[in-house]
């Protein structure tokens, strides 16, 4: 249980050490070298201002906005919400300086984006210096698949049999695709334009596929932007968080009401026009990019460390041999497939309350007081609401000219190991009725078509 969540935690600070599957054309530790040596911005992927203050061991303040501070007030308690931070709740790091608390240029999206927020500032005195281990959920799907096999149970045989159907149909459906990509990152390349339109088609059916596909245009954005506004964050040790805010609502009409990757799909054309409109010298590079991160990151979190990704195939398989081949994959799927249940509101605490458990025990075995996402160290940290060893106040924020905060009025209140809500009624899919696609109407009506979302109760996160 502790090996996989170290495998799905990384460290930027130390060389790469995950066991990946044979016959990937390309390491981990070539592609951490490509990153941090041969991008523009790569050099703050180890040498970024959260990372020193992580590692700093000194008291760290951090941002949380919320849409429900008289919930907060009332209660005395502030709850932790699920996503990228498994369970933690979500904040954005501020910055000491003269003129008050700067916020993180992520804090500083939400600010702006938010105005029917409230802004709070939290304290975070850690019991010493933070090992920088960012969590990659990407990297959970293992997990993912475990705790479904623990709590199936909690199913009805109609359920379970429905949550197979769906998810071999999909990956069925997928399979030409996914063999794509796992021959490309073996080192047989297609032309970039026909592998993304292949992979745009494939998100459909295996929504996974959606996160990787804006993680990775996300990770070239941030890495090598070169615009004024990027290299003024450079200057305090950021990446900039705005680029894949703008990426997601380019992409996926709705999206700052509903954040779901799994509607990320844009096709090649649309692709490059996107990046066209926010920075036309990364538009060369994109596709081809997309085509080897994109393969070699499916690989490393679909399969078993112990597969050849040359010879692994997903048609003609069944489920069984999937567990075993890619559990990665099956993880992410069944944990995405569950969500359009019928079900899924009793069902949610069940199976992310098992996760978030596990996370917290990893992260005070570890002494992480302030998890943070890890896919890039980019800015998103959370506190871990069960972490001993460490205190937390907490103010109400007043934000000056300048856009620095400082501490108004401090409030009383305590951390619950207790998941926010996270619910939305079923929201159906439009599909055009015709033959072709009839496979994927049967599958879509198997998820009853609802569509989660984020609900705080006192929190936002992406």
């Amino acid at each position: 249980m502790h090996d996989e969540w170290e495998h799905a935690h990384t460290d930027y600070t130390v060389p790469a050490q995950r066991h990946i599957p044979a016959s990937l054309a390309e390491s981990e530790s070539d592609w951490r070298d490509y990153l941090e040596h041969s991008t523009p911005n790569g050099w703050l992927m180890q040498n970024n201002a959260m990372t020193e203050a992580l590692v700093s061991g000194r008291p760290m303040h951090l941002l949380h906005v919320t849409k429900n501070i008289e919930a907060i007030r009332a209660s005395g308690e502030l709850h932790v919400s699920t996503g990228c931070l498994v369970g933690a709740l979500y904040c954005s790091p501020l910055a000491s300086q003269r003129d008050g608390l700067r916020p993180h240029n992520l804090g500083a999206y939400l600010l702006r984006t938010k105005p029917s927020t409230t802004p709070m500032i939290l304290e975070v005195t850690p019991d010493g210096p933070i090992r920088p281990k960012g969590i990659d959920y990407l990297h959970l799907g293992p997990i993912h698949l475990r705790t479904f096999q623990r709590y199936q149970s909690f199913l009805t045989p109609a359920e379970n049999e429905q949550l197979d159907r769906a998810v071999l149909t999909g990956l069925r459906l997928a399979a030409p695709f996914l063999d794509t990509a796992l021959r490309n990152a073996a080192g047989h390349a297609t032309p970039a334009p026909q592998f993304i339109d292949q992979l745009s088609d494939a998100v459909m059916h295996v929504p996974f596929l959606g996160y990787l596909y804006f993680e990775v245009v996300s990770e070239y954005l941030m890495l090598h932007s070169a615009t004024s506004e990027t290299k003024t964050y450079a200057q305090v040790g950021e990446l900039n968080n705005w680029l894949y805010k703008r990426l997601a609502y380019a992409a996926v009409d709705g999206m700052d009401q509903v954040f779901d990757l799994s509607r990320f799909h844009p096709r090649h054309h649309r692709l490059v026009q996107i990046i066209e409109g926010m920075e036309p010298a990364l538009v060369p590079g994109v596709a081809e990019y997309v085509r080897r991160r994109l393969s070699h990151l499916f690989a490393r979190t679909a399969l078993h460390p112990s597969q050849d990704a040359a010879t692994v195939t997903f048609q003609g398989t069944d489920l069984d041999m999937l567990r075993k081949a890619a559990p990665g994959l099956i993880g992410q799927t069944v944990f995405r497939e569950i969500r359009y249940m019928p079900r899924y509101r009793q069902l949610y605490h069940c199976f992310e309350k098992a996760n978030a458990l596990e996370a917290w025990n990893y992260w005070n075995c570890e002494g992480i007081p302030t998890p943070f996402n890890g896919i890039l160290p980019k800015g998103e940290i959370g506190i871990n609401p069960v972490y001993p060893r460490s205190t937390v106040r907490v103010w109400l924020a007043e934000q000056d000219s300048k856009g620095c905060l400082h501490p108004a009025d401090e409030i009383a209140v305590i951390f619950t190991p207790h998941l926010a809500s996270w619910w939305v009624p079923p929201r159906q899919h439009e599909l055009q009725d015709t033959a072709e696609n009839s496979q994927v109407k049967l599958a879509l009506e198997a998820r009853s078509s609802v569509l989660p979302q984020r609900s705080s109760l006192n929190g936002i996160s992406t």
